[in-house]
């Protein structure tokens, strides 16, 4: 069985994932799950979508819980934290150069989003890369074999 290319498409396609993952969780539009949670505590309206509500969240967990287990056993401690740094300094370039004023939370807020989606993206992708730059096989590509 022939094993597909691994190329930008295939990290893309994980950016994307990921980057809907963030926004549908949270973003500054009132449209993402955090508001729309929050929504059902109005007394005034006594919703009838808890159950949507509920399994939505717990879709949206099992998501999480997916990216964020994948990212720390790609990258690991090390290269979390190396990922935050490099997040963090493209943040202070965008300020230092002002390419972003300060005053703008609400594109503060996509550009964060934005970075997270990143780093989850690229523990997402991390084994794959390496594979490919190194040449040394994971223990899946050898198992699949």
């Amino acid at each position: 069985m022939a094993v597909p290319m691994f190329g930008f498409k295939s990290v893309g396609s994980r950016f994307l994932f990921a980057f809907a993952l963030v926004c549908l969780t949270w973003n500054p539009t009132p449209f993402n799950y955090v508001d729309w949670m929050l929504a059902q505590f109005d007394p005034v309206s006594r919703s009838q979508l808890w159950p949507l509500v509920a399994f939505c969240g717990i879709v949206m967990l099992a998501g999480w819980l997916f990216f964020l287990q994948t990212t720390a056993r790609s990258l690991g401690t090390v290269g979390i934290v190396l990922c935050v740094g490099l997040a963090v300094t493209v943040l202070w370039a965008l300020f230092k150069y002002n390419l972003v004023s300060t005053g703008s939370s609400t594109l503060l807020a996509w550009i964060v989003l934005f970075l997270f989606a990143a780093i989850l993206a690229a523990g997402m992708s991390w084994a794959h890369l390496r594979a490919r730059w190194s040449g040394q096989a994971t223990v899946d590509e050898v198992d699949q074999k």
